[in-house]
């Protein structure tokens, strides 16, 4: 009982210092050692902010091009979204404004001119032999990826960029590589520039007659091919685009609508820790320590990895958080109609989490396909109710799942045996 009754102790401590120094942040020195975490809603390091809440800047480029096709701009758009995508922002949005124009909207970020160079490139991506000439155009690449493994008969794992051509680069790209490899002055590569800058000069050994090859040699890690897959991938637009506005936004709804949208989260919060607590006594008391490291978990994963938030971001965490109390009450009735047969409260918290298992995982994981859906085909604040919708899902699976079960095991050692204390309406003991 004593053992239970101190990890019991240092769980909830645990839990209770990790809700505080995710909420409020930290900056303490140990042994010389400086330990900082940023508070949760720290502009510089805490969660990303959308644009209904901060601000941004807005950026509109046109094509340079006499004439453009409905499909080419879909094109410009869906490079500038991926683009966006890969530097974490979910939140941003891409419309198109008349005929030869994109506008583009990036949350938290004040100054237009950083939006312009946090984004990037926006020239066409261009294949060059040594002599300039222009062998492949963007539009004849489908894409490039990251990849590690053998790419000869040695078997030697190394890092690479495997390049995927479409099939109107096939042929071009094979008449190109012909003639490079068949060069002897030395010269015998092809340049992959773009914005008339060299990004790669990968040599060519042989003729190439393949929808797909491999850019290899000189790579160390991981993060030289993911960035040399990524400024491919980038630059994969039809045409050149050039800014010609830049201005800063406002926030739409502003500081007093996270402000208000917390307090009611808040509110809400409290309002389910107080029901889980009168209905269920020790396991709802075990639920609500249970959501106290839920929300500690999302809030620190959200931080860490720099998550856009908007109001939708948030709807999409609360309606997980009323999942995670779902999976807790689910498990703790069915411990009630085990309790209720006369089975001791050790087997009947056993066999109600055994019982309650797969219910609480169907649930989820259809939810967790539901986020994805919305991830692959929304688009803004859309794809940030399925990010937080999908992180709250797994983390609350895990809390109810492990964390409510660890610390329900240890309240049982305590050998409370009146079933009063687990919200059952049976006023008598069991044997334990």
């Amino acid at each position: 009982m004593k053992k239970s009754i101190a990890k019991l102790i240092i769980a909830v401590l645990i839990i209770i210092t990790s809700v505080v120094v995710v909420l409020t942040g930290m900056n303490i020195t140990v042994f010389d050692y400086k330990i900082n975490y940023p508070n949760a809603l720290d502009k510089d390091w805490g969660i990303r902010q959308g644009l209904d809440l901060v601000g941004g800047s807005s950026i509109t480029y046109e094509a340079v091009a006499d004439s453009v096709t409905d499909e080419q701009m879909q094109s410009v758009e869906n490079v500038l979204r991926t683009r966006l995508d890969a530097l974490g922002y979910s939140e941003a949005t891409v419309a198109r404004q008349g005929e030869k124009k994109v506008r583009i909207e990036i949350p938290a970020i004040q100054d237009p001119q950083t939006a312009v160079d946090t984004l990037g490139k926006t020239a066409v991506l261009t294949f060059r032999d040594a002599d300039g000439n222009v062998v492949l155009e963007a539009a004849d690449v489908d894409s490039a990826v990251s990849a590690y493994g053998a790419v000869d008969n040695t078997g030697v794992a190394v890092h690479h960029v495997k390049l995927i051509l479409k099939d109107s680069g096939v042929n071009k790209f094979f008449s190109a590589t012909q003639s490079a490899a068949s060069r002897t002055d030395g010269n015998n590569y092809i340049s992959i520039m773009l914005d008339e800058e060299v990004i790669s000069s990968p040599r060519v050994d042989q003729a190439i007659n393949n929808k797909e090859c491999v850019i290899s040699g000189g790579f160390s890690d991981a993060s030289e091919t993911a960035e040399l897959a990524a400024l491919i991938n980038s630059g994969n637009l039809p045409f050149s685009i050039k800014e010609v506005s830049l201005s800063s936004i406002g926030p739409t709804l502003g500081e007093e609508a996270l402000n208000t949208s917390l307090i009611a989260a808040g509110i809400g919060v409290i309002i389910i820790l107080l029901f889980m607590l009168l209905i269920y006594r020790l396991p709802g008391l075990v639920a609500d320590i249970a959501l106290l490291a839920y929300i500690a978990i999302v809030v620190y994963i959200m931080t860490f990895f720099r998550i856009n938030l908007s109001l939708a971001g948030i709807a999409g965490i609360i309606l997980s958080i009323g999942m995670a109390v779902d999976a807790n009450v689910i498990i703790f009735e069915r411990i009630n109609e085990e309790l209720k047969l006369g089975k001791t409260i050790k087997t009947a918290v056993s066999s109600g989490f055994d019982r309650a298992f797969l219910a609480i995982i169907d649930a989820n994981i259809t939810t967790i396909i539901a986020a994805v859906v919305l991830y692959i085909f929304g688009t803004g604040t859309i794809k940030g109710f399925a990010v937080t919708l999908a992180i709250g899902t797994v983390v609350s699976m895990f809390t109810a799942i492990f964390v409510t079960k660890y610390l329900l095991k240890h309240v049982v050692n305590l050998k409370i045996k009146n079933l009063a204390w687990y919200g059952v309406n049976k006023k008598k003991g069991v044997q334990q």
